[in-house]
């Protein structure tokens, strides 16, 4: 029996209310009786195949607040699918994060809902790259960004993150006994680490194709329209966004900056649907800005994750040689004790005449 709210039942408009008060600002009433119920008919069959659903922090909000369990950057959700002890994780990101989820727990079953969600990044290097690369800088480290297939992990020595790359370069750096990292593919990620640290930095030229989009003049229409928001932007941008920006760090490292402070009006220069998550979870913040969309991302709909988890399909596979070793590189960034807050790419006060040799 419908109670008048968007002629939900009682039932239904109970169960899912916490997510409507979330996602109220980014999902209209006539859409949201369907979300309701696929977010609720989700819910059920997890608990029925004994599965979690990780949901990366550029899902939209109805997915990220309405189904995910475990939320966040790939560094957070590659921990937690270590950790869980679900039969099932799906994944509700991209395909290189459902192999890193595999890889990790190889006794569990992987699911993405749309094998088509790939990444721009990931598909700027191969594994017979990272050979070449080897041959051509013998004894030298590669520190390879987790935005990368398991074919790479696998010729890799450390993975990192946007939250750890720093870290991980100058482990890397100590535990090798030498000056110089090959840190691969995201370009600008390299250019922007290099600024961080003393380690030289050798690079590839990957790069994410929402993340490249954005320029310094975005970030000056930005301050001219919006003159008292706080500007964050993520490291995967080229390094005279990072300068012109307030802050600059991972999606973990925006996220706690801005829970903290709780700025009147913030502008998140990422995946715009981060900003919608965010915001769900800060009501007295006002989030602005452009909007680049990931279309590998949106790939993921509450309509796949439903049909994924009835028919159990669309499951991912790596092949054991490629895991046993993909797994050490990923193992090493995981049990590196954290860093004490996700990395913060302070460049006021970054080392600017910083080359990077670019391969």
């Amino acid at each position: 029996m419908a109670d008048g709210t968007f002629g939900l039942s009682r039932e239904l408009a109970r169960e899912t209310a916490p997510v409507w008060a979330k996602v109220k600002d980014h999902v209209t009433p006539l859409e949201w009786p369907a979300q309701a119920a696929l977010i609720s008919e989700i819910n059920a069959l997890k608990k029925t195949r004994d599965a979690v659903i990780l949901a990366h922090n550029y899902m939209t909000p109805e997915i990220f607040h309405g189904v995910g369990d475990y939320v966040g950057d790939s560094l957070g959700l590659a921990k937690e699918a270590a950790r869980s002890k679900a039969k099932v994780i799906v994944q509700a990101g991209v395909h290189f994060m459902a192999e890193t989820s595999k890889i990790l727990s190889p006794d569990k079953t992987v699911l993405i809902p749309d094998l088509r969600a790939g990444c721009s990044l990931a598909a700027s290097i191969t594994g017979a790259d990272v050979r070449l690369i080897r041959q051509r800088y013998p004894g030298l480290p590669v520190v390879t960004y987790v935005n990368t297939s398991a074919d790479v992990k696998a010729e890799t020595d450390i993975c990192c993150t946007s939250a750890n790359a720093v870290q991980v370069v100058e482990w890397a750096a100590r535990e090798w006994g030498v000056d110089r990292v090959i840190l691969i593919p995201d370009e600008f990620l390299a250019r922007n680490v290099a600024a961080q640290t003393n380690v030289g930095i050798i690079a590839w030229k990957g790069r994410c194709e929402v993340h490249e989009r954005f320029t310094a003049a975005d970030i000056a229409e930005m301050r001219a329209a919006y003159p008292g928001a706080e500007i964050l932007a993520h490291p995967e941008c080229p390094e005279d966004v990072l300068a012109a920006a307030d802050f600059a760090g991972s999606t973990a490292a925006m996220i706690d900056h801005v829970t903290a402070r709780k700025p009147k009006q913030v502008v998140l220069i990422t995946e715009c649907s981060m900003a919608a998550n965010v915001a769900g979870d800060l009501p007295g913040v006002s989030f602005v800005g452009p909007c680049n969309l990931c279309p590998h991302m949106k790939r993921i709909t509450l309509e796949n994750i439903r049909d994924c988890l009835v028919n159990m399909q669309f499951e991912v596979t790596v092949p054991e040689d490629i895991a046993d070793r993909a797994r050490l590189a990923v193992q090493r960034m995981v049990d590196l004790p954290p860093p004490a807050a996700p990395a913060r790419y302070d460049m006021i006060k970054a080392r600017h005449h910083v080359a990077v040799e670019l391969i």
